[in-house]
């Protein structure tokens, strides 16, 4: 390479490092730095937004555009910034599942074929085409790297011309020299800055194209659903960890892989070639036994960092479950006085946790003891003794420095070595640097293995989550023929790696034992459901505790599908089948969100509602103090906290109310809710022709409803279908009528009874105390 085969001596030469700091310091003003500021947005227009503007925009968040795409709206400086989104195609979705094949339960995370196979499946996420801004992120962040390498070179090389000028006492070459050294100070200095700069956009942008992947394939609408059945069918379980913290780690941990490997790698390269040079064919050979040494050293005392790494990773997603449970779950553990217990299972994980973590440290002791006595002092001996070679042997051989001729004076031929040693002394420390840096990144490729493998299996997992099977539609009825209703049970296909055993249990993989084949349950819940429900007839479902009405719900609402036998429905949404839970969802947003749920405001705005509309709502429901108690209708608030049971659940209703759907199904949706209030509820819901399919308990509401569907709950999955006022019905209420009278006859025998089984308690306390 004769560009770093000569010192800087002649203007020519000079010019190089020139051309390099004018490169760099042009780079920083040129258009293609806008690539590091790829999250600029483009303003609404050059005025600022009007008060009105900034209202709306905070309540719409985004817009619908006619394309499919949405325009995310972000009221900011005064001004209202747009920023396009485009969704992902299910034709995208479909030609990815052939890449992310289900991981084997007996596959632990290590470097080999599959971890590779693995990582080109995600890099294909995150570099889609070769004209994303990821990879312009990408090729900008390798010129810096190129650019520090080049300029590290001629610093070896000035560092020796320096010392040599010392040497030689040229006062001038050491003036001309040093301005040279602070010149090249500006595009090094500006280079290691914009180095760590790149490596953090191109982490986030990363981060960024996998989050919007995954979100699109996890929030997936019916028949889908896999943000709901994932960790039911797909046995992945704590999703929060994979879609936070491992995707971040795993973001990190490759952009900072490709600096810790490329720039070393490029160093390497270089200054082998420069040492090669100056070293000669000796001096090579034992440069790449040194290499090949290093290499089986540290190759067999590297700890398997992949696997201690996806370990750590499971441990980490169960301790930020169980803080997250305690934050969801905080009344009911209040109410129980369940504080001491939750901080027990919580301790207990945070302990397995840090006994794991612990255990790695106590591993990397011996690793890195080890890796830098070879890298350091075996690395530092070994250049010691190489570039001692041109002193020792006679014929030497620089490149860039001229042998001596006999008119030379002694002096110069010490400056010449001088200067060949301090340049090669600088070539192989930097070399040293570039290979202990090289050896350091084998163990961040094997932590980033354990990452990609948890990416690979959540990844995995959503995609082979199969379409629940449609139904048959009718928007006039419900019905199910022959239908067979079971719990689905996880796929055992599907499902993380299980992880099992501690540090000092070796890390060994579960086998899935506790998955079960095939997706339903072994006993069904309810056996040949034969029920029909036209538009204006209502039903009611009772039963028993854990006999299968919450079931039926979950197949009408498409969460669920029939082991046998069909259903048919109308369409599941605001107009169609509307679910009603027991537990009130309240989202994040303004009170008028929590009515319109799940519609957007654009939803709102464009179907012509407005405000008044929605206090009718709220008087109906008896909610219609909310808006002035809690300060408007744009109020914020963390609603679930703010609103009591039973209006969480009269909100609940109020969503009813506001979609009008042919159907509802009301699970238990008024349980906490007081019988008048109830009642004028369920009068409302009839008169606005919604037709009910209510489940409960409470026989104050057989009344509105014209049939009523009883669970029996037995082995055989037995139901009984009864018309409400009828002679049967009333049949029935009679029965039990006589059943409590005869009850209630035997009260004066039971009183007796107690008061002789009291006498007699008390005779055995007596005898007791006396003896």
């Amino acid at each position: 390479m004769p560009l770093f085969s000569k010192p800087l001596e002649s203007k020519q030469q000079l010019r190089i490092p020139l051309l390099i700091a004018a490169s760099v310091i042009l780079l920083a003003r040129s258009r293609l730095a806008a690539l590091v500021n790829v999250s600029r947005v483009n303003p609404l227009g050059p005025d600022k937004a009007t008060e009105k503007d900034l209202k709306n925009a905070r309540q719409q968040l985004y817009q619908d555009e006619k394309d499919g795409s949405k325009t995310l709206l972000l009221p900011f400086g005064g001004r209202v910034n747009k920023i396009p989104i485009q969704p992902i195609p299910d034709e995208v979705f479909k030609r990815d599942a052939a890449s992310f094949m289900p991981v084997p339960k007996s596959h632990k995370p290590n470097v080999d074929k599959l971890f590779m196979k693995q990582l080109v499946a995600i890099l294909r996420i995150v570099f889609p085409s070769l004209t994303s801004k990821e990879v312009g992120l990408l090729l900008l962040h390798t010129f810096f790297l190129v650019t520090r390498t080049v300029l590290s070179v001629y610093v070896a090389h000035l560092d020796g011309r320096l010392v040599r000028d010392i040497v030689s006492a040229d006062g001038k070459g050491f003036l001309r020299g040093l301005g040279w050294w602070f010149a090249l100070a500006v595009p090094s200095s500006y280079t290691n800055s914009m180095l760590r700069h790149l490596q953090s956009k191109l982490s986030l942008r990363l981060r960024t194209r996998l989050t919007r992947y995954t979100h699109d394939l996890y929030l997936s609408a019916a028949p889908n659903l896999k943000y709901y059945r994932i960790a039911r069918e797909g046995g992945l379980e704590g999703i929060d960890q994979y879609l936070t913290s491992d995707i971040a780690a795993f973001c990190e941990s490759l952009s900072t892989l490709y600096g810790n490997v490329m720039k070393p790698s490029l160093d390497m390269f270089i200054f082998t070639i420069q040492l090669t040079r100056k070293l000669g064919a000796m001096g090579s050979v034992l440069l790449t036994l040194n290499y090949m040494a290093t290499a089986s050293i540290l190759r067999a005392v590297t700890p398997a960092f992949g696997r201690l790494a996806a370990v750590e990773a499971r441990l980490e997603g169960e301790y930020r479950t169980g803080v997250g449970r305690i934050g969801r779950e905080s009344e009911e553990i209040a109410f129980y006085g369940g504080g001491g217990r939750e901080q027990h299972i919580l301790w207990n994980a945070y302990l397995r946790l840090v006994k794991h973590i612990n255990s790695i440290y106590k591993i990397r002791v011996a690793y890195e003891w080890t890796e830098d006595y070879v890298i350091k002092y075996m690395w530092s001996a070994a250049g010691y003794a190489l570039i001692s070679i041109p002193v020792w042997i006679a014929t030497k051989r620089s490149v860039g420095i001229q042998a001596p001729t006999p008119s030379d004076k002694p002096e110069n031929a010490v400056a010449d070595r001088t200067e060949n040693y301090i340049s090669s002394r600088r070539l192989l420390l930097s070399l040293a640097d570039a290979g202990g840096r090289l050896m350091y990144a084998y163990k961040d490729i094997l932590e980033l293995a354990g990452l990609t493998t948890r990416i690979y299996t959540m990844l995995s997992t959503l995609h082979h989550l199969q379409p629940l099977p449609e139904f048959e539609r009718d928007e006039n009825k419900i019905e199910f023929q022959q239908a067979v209703i079971g719990i689905p049970k996880r796929d055992a296909r599907l499902g993380e790696t299980a992880l099992v055993g501690n540090a000092e249990e070796g890390f060994d993989f579960g086998d899935g034992s506790d998955a079960v084949e095939g997706p339903h349950s072994e006993r069904p819940l309810v056996r040949d459901l034969n029920i029909r429900v036209e538009r204006g007839e209502h039903l009611m479902i009772s039963g028993p505790n854990g006999v299968g009405k919450t079931a039926i719900a979950r197949v009408l609402a498409g969460l669920w599908a029939v082991e046998e036998g069909k259903v048919v429905r109308p369409d599941r949404g605001f107009t169609g089948v509307f679910v009603v839970p027991q537990r009130a969802y309240m989202v994040t947003g303004s009170l008028l969100d929590q009515i319109i749920y799940p519609h957007s405001y654009a939803q709102f705005k464009k179907s012509g509602k407005t405000e008044h509309d929605l206090i009718d709502i709220l008087k109906a429901v008896h909610l219609a103090y909310l808006p002035s108690r809690e300060g408007g209708w744009e109020t914020v608030k963390e609603w679930k906290d703010v609103l009591s049971g039973g209006e969480k659940q009269r909100m609940g209703m109020a969503r009813l109310f506001y979609h009008k759907p042919k159907f509802a199904v009301l699970d238990e949706c008024t349980s906490a809710v007081s019988t008048d209030v109830e009642g004028s509820m369920y009068q409302h819901a009839k008169d606005l022709g919604i037709t009910l399919i209510t489940i409960s308990h409470r026989p104050t509401l057989t009344k509105y409803h014209t049939r009523l569907l009883t669970i029996v709950g037995d082995a055989a999955g037995s139901w009984n279908l009864t018309m409400v006022g009828t002679a049967e019905e009333r049949m029935g209420l009679d029965r039990e009528i006589l059943m409590l009278e005869s009850k209630l006859a035997e009260v004066e025998t039971w009183e007796k009874r107690v008061k002789e089984l009291e006498i007699l308690l008390g005779a055995g306390g007596a005898k007791s105390t006396k003896s």
